[in-house]
């Protein structure tokens, strides 16, 4: 992990700050800025979530799929996490915290909005972070790269059915269309646009494509951050109104990280399988795709919506949190493989 991503959390704290002091002092510039919408897309934010993912997305080689079958049992234990348990226990984290826990604290006309938030956040598993944790842990590279391509091409298919049941089910309405042109325009097109790239940057050689991930990576982080200050600016009179608004949010977040990457890394010890998968298969099954989360709330509900500060609060404790799981499944590999059921 690089200097920048090291602090990635003070980074965007700084974004907040920015945005929110320019955000009261330039309102009418933002507002413009989210005004300028096609299909309920937002044109800049579009452009900016392109240049944020695509070269994540680069990374990922679709022809290792052919390596699941080497990882079934970590890749099954991560897929259960991922996308039978996560979704849906945050769903539930939200109604306990959001509706009921925080309720008289919080506005109540963004109650909705910030479940609808939190949803999507935990309804699309991490893509290009979930490198850096496995590294971090020594994982096994060939396991967390088919279980991320795997990941990828069922969220192609998966996540806006998932996100319209979880919606559904907190009684919150999301147009379909809306829904289905998200997922087009943040999944199906970068993945084309990404393995366009690949394929034909590697006819120049590993080393050289190594190379060209390595200048456009800035590109990514730095758009990610443009994003959060244009979100910010939108939200600052929310939060300054109402600063405990993210340590409330933030709790669900927190506990759903510390459950999912708990009930992954116990299944795992359970079914035998080496610490070098169930490691990165702990953070895979933790971890949230906050970009995608980010692009679509904007799209589904507007940048002034509780849906998008609930996204961008996943954000900002994406990193801390995630240290803390790597730091735990390292302290605890001993205690993993004594007596590990077979």
């Amino acid at each position: 992990m690089n200097l920048f991503e090291r602090y990635l959390s003070l980074w965007v704290f700084l974004c907040i700050i920015v945005g929110i002091v320019l955000g009261q002092a330039l309102p009418a510039l933002f507002h413009s800025i989210a005004s300028l919408e096609v299909a309920n897309v937002n044109v800049p934010v579009g452009v900016l979530v392109w240049v944020m993912i695509i070269p994540m997305l680069i990374r990922i080689d679709f022809a290792a799929l052919h390596q699941v079958k080497q990882h079934m049992r970590g890749i099954g234990v991560t897929l259960f996490v991922n996308w039978a348990v996560k979704p849906f226990s945050m769903a539930l984290l939200a109604w306990v915290f959001i509706r009921h826990v925080f309720a008289a604290w919080l506005p109540a006309e963004q109650l909705d909005s910030y479940v609808a938030g939190l949803i999507l956040l935990a309804a699309a598993p991490c893509t290009a972070m979930v490198f850096v944790w496995s590294n971090l842990v020594k994982g096994d590279p060939y396991f967390t790269l088919s279980q991320v391509a795997l990941n990828d091409a069922i969220m192609v298919f998966a996540f806006a059915p998932l996100v319209a049941l979880l919606l559904g089910i907190a009684s919150i309405t999301v147009p379909w269309e809306t829904l289905l042109f998200s997922v087009l325009f943040y999944i199906v097109i970068p993945v084309l646009v990404a393995q366009w790239l690949r394929s034909r940057w590697l006819r120049s050689g590993e080393e050289r494509f190594k190379v060209t991930l390595s200048l456009i990576a800035p590109y990514s982080m730095a758009a990610l951050l443009f994003t959060l200050v244009l979100l910010f600016a939108l939200q600052g009179e929310a939060i300054v109104k109402q600063p405990l608004v993210i340590a409330m949010l933030a709790v669900p977040i927190l506990l759903q990280v510390l459950f999912n990457s708990g009930l992954a890394y116990g299944l795992n010890r359970r079914l035998g399988v080496a610490h070098c998968v169930a490691a990165p298969s702990a953070l895979i099954g933790a971890s949230n795709f906050f970009e995608l989360a980010v692009a679509t709330a904007i799209s589904l509900f507007g940048f002034e919506s509780g849906a998008a500060l609930a996204t961008v609060v996943g954000v900002l404790i994406e990193v801390p949190v995630m240290l803390l799981v790597v730091k735990m499944t390292l302290a605890s590999k001993a205690w993993y493989e004594r007596n590990q059921i077979a």
